[in-house]
C-alpha cells in the first residue's frame, strides 16, 4: 500500500474511510500555537473556531443574542457582491500535504465553494502587512458541501507560515485542517541541545501499531497533555504482542536524556517500556532496556552515551498510553546539514 511520508500502512487502517494524509499533523491547530489572525466577518460565530482541536460539537436549539450557538465560523448572509475570508497563522510553518474544510452541522448555512491560499513570511506581521505578501493557491474554488468534512489534496513541498480560507459568498465552517510536515527555521534552533522528537522540530512519526484511541502524533506535540485523549492510547492486546511507535528524529543525532510520560493514563498506562535507534546503516541498538513504569508519572532517564541515530522506536508492554515522549540531545554534523537543507529545499 503506497503511504504518504509519515504514514505507514499500520497507521492506515485506523484512519478509516478519510485520506491517509490526515494522519499527518494539523499544522494550523491551537495545539500547536495557531490562531487565527483576522476575519472580514464573524457576526453569528467566531472565527477562533476554526483551529480548534477538538471535534466539533453541536446542540440544538441553543441560541444567544445573534441566534444559533455554532461550534465553528459563522458570517452573516451577504446582501451585496464579494466573499469572506480568514487569515491563519500556523502553528508549525511547513509543507502542506493537504486540507480539510470542516462543515459539521452547517447544513442551511454552509458556504457551496471554497479556496484555500498560502503563503511563507519571517518574523510575526501582522493582518495588514499580510494582505500584500505573495500567496499561493492551494484550491482554487472549491465546492463544499454542508455537515461533512471536505478533503483537497495539496501534496506540496513549499513550506509556508500562513493560510488563508474564502468562503464564496459567505457561510459557515466549523474547522479548517492543515495537515503537512513541520519543516522548523534552523535559525531559531539550539542545535547543540533540542527535543530531537518534536513535531516542531522538524520530527515526523513514521510507524505505529495501533492508534485506536488518538494519534502518536500527540506524543511529539508541544506542553503537558492535559487529560488521556491528548496523549496516543492503543485499543487492549488480547495476544503476546506488544504496541509501538517510530519517530523520524529532526536529524541525526545523540539522544541523552528520553522522558517517558504517561500522566493521566492510570488504569491503561503501559507497565514497561524501551527504546531504541536506528542509524543510518538501519541497525537498530539499544538505547534503553525494558524498563518498569509507573502510572501518572514523568519518567527521565539519562541515556549511556549511545550512537548516532536517526530513527527512534519506542515499545511499550503490553498496550496502553503515553502522554508524551521527550528526546533531548544534540544534532551531529550530518544532522545539522540535514535540517538546513530541508529548509533550504523548501522555500520555493
Amino acid at each position: 500500500m503506497f503511504c504518504w511520508p509519515g504514514v505507514t500502512a499500520e497507521m492506515e487502517e485506523t484512519v478509516n474511510d478519510r485520506p491517509e494524509w490526515t494522519a499527518l499533523p494539523d499544522l494550523a491547530s491551537r495545539k500547536f500555537g495557531g490562531t487565527v489572525m483576522w476575519a472580514t466577518d464573524e457576526l453569528f460565530a467566531e472565527k477562533e473556531n476554526l483551529v480548534n482541536p477538538w471535534v466539533p460539537a453541536h446542540q440544538t436549539e441553543t441560541f444567544g443574542p445573534k441566534g444559533q450557538v455554532y461550534d465553528g465560523w459563522e458570517t452573516r448572509r451577504h446582501r451585496e457582491p464579494g466573499d469572506d475570508q480568514a487569515v491563519v497563522r500556523l502553528g508549525l510553518a511547513g509543507a502542506i500535504t493537504g486540507v480539510v474544510v470542516d462543515t459539521a452541522f452547517f447544513k442551511g448555512n454552509y458556504p457551496p465553494f471554497v479556496s484555500v491560499e498560502a503563503c511563507a513570511v519571517d518574523g510575526y506581521p501582522n493582518a495588514a502587512e499580510l494582505s500584500e505578501a505573495d500567496w499561493d493557491v492551494l484550491v482554487k474554488r472549491g465546492a463544499a458541501a454542508g455537515h461533512t468534512e471536505n478533503f483537497f489534496e495539496i501534496g506540496g513541498s513549499k513550506r509556508y507560515t500562513h493560510v488563508r480560507l474564502t468562503m464564496h459568498p459567505d457561510g459557515g465552517v466549523a474547522r479548517l485542517r492543515v495537515h503537512g510536515t513541520p519543516i522548523p527555521d534552523p535559525r531559531l534552533l539550539d542545535l547543540g541541545a533540542l527535543d530531537l522528537a518534536a513535531l516542531e522540530n522538524g520530527a515526523v512519526v513514521t510507524g505505529c501499531s495501533n492508534m485506536f484511541y488518538s494519534s502518536p502524533n500527540n506524543l511529539f506535540s508541544p506542553g503537558l497533555a492535559a487529560h488521556q485523549a491528548e496523549g496516543w492510547e492503543t485499543a487492549r492486546r488480547r495476544d503476546d504482542g506488544n504496541d509501538w511507535v517510530t519517530v523520524r528524529l529532526a536529524g541525526a543525532g545523540v539522544v541523552r536524556f528520553a522522558e517517558l510520560d504517561n500522566s493521566n493514563l492510570k488504569g491503561n498506562a503501559p507497565g514497561w517500556a524501551a527504546l531504541s535507534g536506528r542509524d543510518g546503516d538501519g541497525e537498530w541498538a539499544e538505547l534503553l532496556p525494558k524498563t518498569r513504569l509507573q502510572p501518572d508519572t514523568r519518567h527521565r532517564f539519562a541515556l549511556a552515551a549511545g550512537p548516532e541515530v536517526t530513527e527512534v522506536r519506542l515499545d511499550i508492554y503490553p498496550d496502553g498510553g503515553m502522554a508524551r515522549l521527550r528526546l533531548f540531545g544534540a544534532l551531529s554534523e550530518r544532522g545539522r546539514a540535514d535540517v538546513t537543507s530541508r529548509f533550504e529545499g523548501a522555500q520555493g
